[in-house]
């Protein structure tokens, strides 16, 4: 596998001391600028506006787009609805397998809005510092599922009916693939893989239809340079070691008050694998003064301190209400940290 710049980034931190920063952090940039999430999402100059806010306010060592868990199943004929001032959502509707089949013919690479990303990835590379590697989402191939079929169906099929869900997947990761490459070619150094519906499988059903097929898409990126993150909100305490069976280069996991214990799962984890995480992105971030974050942020990285695969990072998305100066002081205290 060729060693990526995320890879280099990393033994660059180690070497100084320090742990890498990585905030998954995009829509507190909205107020920053005065965008909505709805221009944003519809328009790839407000949302590389957005993001080059953040960057330059921030400086993280990674920096992600917006979230958006719709882009791909839009892309795909499903309904989708666009609020002002929230987040793009697929509504649920009927759904058949045959629907695969009037689907075979659709190029995702003709989608207006999934092109948008690709073109702010575009915009990233060549207006943000050289030295903030840069990232993007995609839904994982279970949570496309998941949203074209129904959460409670997709849940239902892996045991009444596996083979349709198969069916599904194997569609949906055909799908990522072609979104990925897109994305490689426009620079993206790092390819975060979101399956936040798969934490309510079990671990044999995570394995099968999610983390299976992650590694497919995962060993398209092999040979690119480009480093691959696997996140799962919620408790994945029962799935972690299946995130990394998958082959990705780190998992991304979610709060202590969502059930992860981040030390227990870094004592898994192969030291090759980078564990990000975990601080609640509803917690003292949200609600609490800068002290509180500095405060949760050094007591993290102290538990961590025998780990040196770690990252800090959130445990998921930051709300767009997040407070500035509290995104301040979790980078703050994220610098100021040595290794010993």
């Amino acid at each position: 596998m060729i060693r990526s710049p995320f890879h280099e980034k990393l033994r660059s931190a180690r070497n100084e001391g320090r742990r890498l920063v990585v905030p998954l952090v995009g829509f507190p940039g909205l107020n920053m600028t005065g965008c909505t999430i709805k221009l944003a999402q519809q328009n790839y100059g407000e949302h590389y506006r957005v993001i080059k806010a953040i960057a330059d306010a921030f400086e993280p060592d990674v920096i992600f787009p917006l979230m958006d868990l719709a882009v791909e199943a839009n892309a795909l004929g499903r309904y989708t609805v666009f609020p002002q001032a929230e987040s793009a959502t697929v509504v649920k509707d009927t759904f058949s397998l045959d629907e695969l089949t009037q689907r075979e013919q659709v190029n995702v690479a003709f989608d207006t809005r999934l092109m948008g990303y690709v073109e702010t990835m575009k915009l990233m590379c060549i207006g943000l510092p050289e030295e903030i590697l840069k990232g993007a989402y995609v839904t994982g191939p279970y949570s496309l599922a998941a949203l074209m079929m129904g959460a409670d169906e997709a849940a239902m099929a892996t045991v009444l009916s596996p083979d349709v869900l198969h069916t599904v997947c194997e569609f949906t990761t055909e799908r990522i693939q072609k979104y990925v490459r897109l994305l490689i070619a426009a620079g993206t150094q790092v390819i975060c893989i979101l399956e936040p519906s798969a934490v309510m499988l079990g671990p044999d059903q995570f394995k099968a239809f999610s983390a299976d097929y992650v590694n497919h898409i995962i060993e398209s990126c092999k040979f690119t340079g480009v480093a691959t993150v696997y996140h799962t909100c919620g408790n994945t305490m029962h799935l972690a070691g299946k995130m990394v069976d998958a082959g990705v280069n780190a998992v991304s996991l979610d709060s202590a008050e969502a059930g992860v214990d981040l030390p227990a799962v870094a004592g898994n984890v192969p030291e090759h694998v980078v564990v990000m995480g975990n601080i609640n992105p509803t917690g003292a971030i949200l609600t609490g003064k800068p002290p509180d974050v500095e405060g949760r942020v050094s007591d993290l990285l102290k538990r961590m301190a025998p780990y040196p695969n770690f990252v800090l990072s959130t445990g998921c998305d930051l709300p767009q209400e997040t407070p500035l100066e509290n995104i301040h002081a979790f980078m703050r205290a994220g610098r100021r940290y040595r290794l010993r």
